[in-house]
């Protein structure tokens, strides 16, 4: 049986964590340099600004961070302070889980509408959820010669509770928007139908890898494997909720749709993503042809039912309702309807 606590043990179970934060910091650096297209077009001002937008960055930018100090822990020849470095990095971990939660959260709160008795619960659970996370950012870590630094003692409890508060946390929010958005399923738009996905995935990947951060922490085998699973877990739960926001972002920018109705029963379409018959183009050209406004409208009118002229067919197309009744013109378009052969 092995045994977990012994010096041998730790030392390999320290070769292990180091080459799996090599694999881990890795696989962000790719996900991060391939996403930087999107951040650009909010830098170079080809996209608004707005608020929400700020969790997403400093969610991606702290774990960056994060992970950037474990690399360099990893592979540190001269002495420093190990406690100081591994606060710091800790610090700014801790933080990208929370700040995961809190772009799932926003989305919530903007399914509902923004209702107060859904923005207040959600951030006194924020609130809690950010004292567990700082609380946990204590740890001790010493330089031990040849080696470099390494964890000594952890507070598990404390980072296991942290951990399934998160999992309750995120299970509260998909149920928030699951509540919202599932009846009528029928009648969503496909925007609410992606948020709902988008939502559901999230939190199964979170869920998840939060589920074995808190199994190996509970485990206790040695301050090594304790926390072996937790950059894993803020890394899967950092990419699914910043995908999930990129998502959101190209889906409502693709072209806005407006569906208004009036007393007289029109309706008025805008969509930017491809013409259709019927519609009215404007085109204006200024030197070159990448220079234009180009702008489609469809009108649609019904008419009232109460109207006399209103005509009212039934599934073979037979008129079953119209203000005067005529036999001889009902049969006259029966006989069209038969084949010729």
């Amino acid at each position: 049986m092995v045994d977990w606590k012994s010096d041998e043990e730790i030392e390999k179970d320290s070769e292990a964590f180091a080459r799996f934060m090599h694999t881990l910091i890795g696989l962000y650096i790719w996900e991060f340099v391939t996403s930087l297209p999107f951040d650009w077009e909010f830098v170079s001002g080809k996209k608004s600004f707005r608020w929400p937008m700020i969790f997403y960055f400093a969610n991606r930018y702290f774990l960056l961070i994060a992970l950037i100090c474990i690399l360099v822990l990893l592979n540190l020849k001269a002495e420093i302070n190990c406690q100081a470095f591994y606060t710091f990095a800790q610090c700014f971990g801790n933080a990208s889980i929370g700040l995961a939660s809190i772009n799932l959260s926003i989305r919530t709160m903007a399914v509902w509408s923004q209702k107060w008795y859904i923005v207040v619960p959600l951030v006194l659970v924020i609130l809690g959820h950010w004292s567990m996370l700082l609380h946990g950012i204590l740890l001790t870590a010493v330089w031990v010669p040849g080696e470099g630094c390494a964890i000594t003692t952890t507070s598990n409890t404390l980072l296991a509770a942290t951990f399934i508060y998160t999992m309750c946390f995120d299970l509260a929010v998909l149920c928030l928007m699951a509540w919202k958005l599932a009846s009528p399923w029928k009648g969503r738009s496909a925007l609410f139908k992606m948020i709902f996905a988008d939502g559901l995935i999230y939190f199964v990947v979170a869920f998840l890898a939060n589920m074995v951060a808190t199994i190996f922490m509970l485990l206790n085998l040695n301050p090594v494997m304790s926390i072996i699973a937790n950059v894993p877990a803020a890394i899967a739960s950092t990419i699914v909720a910043c995908r999930v926001v990129r998502r959101l972002t190209k889906f409502t920018q693709r072209g806005p749709e407006l569906f208004a109705s009036s007393g007289a029963g029109s309706t008025l379409a805008f969509r930017g993503t491809r013409p259709n018959p019927g519609a009215v183009s404007f085109k204006k050209s200024m030197g070159t042809e990448s220079m234009g406004v180009h702008v489609q409208m469809e009108t649609f009118t019904a008419q009232d039912p109460r109207d006399e002229s209103f005509l009212e067919y039934d599934a073979a197309g037979k008129v079953v309702r119209d203000g005067q009744f005529d036999p001889e013109a009902q049969a006259i378009s029966d006989e069209f309807k038969r084949p010729p052969y």
